[in-house]
């Protein structure tokens, strides 16, 4: 599919400039999302508080609401069939590209679907004015803090494991989970960004990263125009967290696929997926303006599978 055109970013001038700090601002500079022609227009602000809604913990779609510094922040709970609330359910939480809507990723991820098969509860938060704050785009509401409230939300009044609590999201939203990685390492046991990455205002300072484990798996695109910045951007990853190589790369050309894994210095992982003939995209989605349905792998799958080896301690 084409690579839509992304709005600039505000990127640091001023950075240090280190091989480490250097790359991490290219992947700032690709971190800043596209629009998205199948996503609605942005949310208008709430000119007053609205009730909110009835929660009432139970299969299904909940769509609620949340006062937060001010505002009526949205969002959508999916619980499985199998959700009764006498047993702890791992958490997904996915974010979506700006602008957009947390409708729009649950419809590109299939999410939902996955968690009635595997049986864990997802969180799909709307973004202020159609995007999250990642540092780089989009916004400068306190969406750490609110992600932080949400989760601590879904762990008291839905029984989600707090042990095992995860993020994914495609570009500005991935964007987004990999700064949950890094600001919320007490929280997040994974992170999986699709094409998207990790920058902003914090990258001069050589102690941003993750002060807990929290493993990483990533979808890249060879055809993204960010492709160089992405990889560019988790070599200085690998280099502030100690990675090695750990086990084989495995290259596929017949399927375009090369897959590479790290083991990190504080125990966390790190597996890349990249993508010939992908650009800006989901890989293995079949809906949605940012679906790649011929990817080679399916991302919401391999991400899963990824989060359930990865538990925090």
């Amino acid at each position: 599919m084409p690579d839509p055109a992304r709005p600039p970013c505000v990127i640091a001038n001023r950075l240090r400039r280190t091989p480490a700090v250097l790359a991490l601002a290219l992947l700032a500079a690709a971190g800043c999302d596209q629009a998205n022609p199948h996503t609605g227009p942005a949310p208008a602000p709430s000119p007053s508080a609205a009730p909110e809604p009835v929660e009432t913990p139970a299969p299904g779609d909940h769509r609620l609401s949340t006062r937060w510094n001010g505002k009526d922040r949205t969002f959508t709970v999916h619980a499985p069939p199998s959700y009764d609330g006498t047993k702890a359910l791992p958490l997904v939480v996915v974010m979506h590209a700006f602008p957009g809507s947390g409708d729009a990723v649950a419809e590109t991820s299939a999410m939902s679907a996955k968690a009635d098969r595997e049986g864990f509860l997802v969180l799909y938060p709307d973004g202020w004015s159609g995007g999250m704050n990642a540092l780089i785009c989009c916004g400068d509401e306190d969406d750490v803090g609110l992600i932080r409230t949400l989760v601590d939300r879904m762990v008291q009044r839905w029984k989600a494991d707090p042990a095992r609590v995860y993020a994914t999201g495609i570009s500005n939203g991935g964007d987004m989970s990999v700064r949950l990685a890094i600001e919320l390492s007490d929280v997040f046991a994974a992170v999986a960004p699709v094409s998207g990455g990790i920058g902003g205002r914090a990258l001069s300072d050589p102690a941003y990263r993750p002060a807990k484990p929290v493993s990483l798996v990533t979808f890249i695109g060879a055809q993204d125009r960010y492709h160089a910045q992405f990889t560019a951007g988790l070599a200085a990853w690998r280099e502030r967290l100690a990675c090695t190589p750990d086990g084989p790369h495995t290259i596929r050309p017949a399927k375009g696929l090369k897959i590479e894994q790290f083991k990190c210095g504080d125990g966390s992982r790190v597996l890349v997926y990249d993508i010939a003939a992908m650009g800006h995209s989901w890989p293995g989605a079949k809906q949605g303006g940012m679906a790649q349905p011929d990817a080679p792998v399916a991302a919401t799958d391999a991400m899963w599978d990824f989060f359930k080896a990865h538990t925090r301690s």
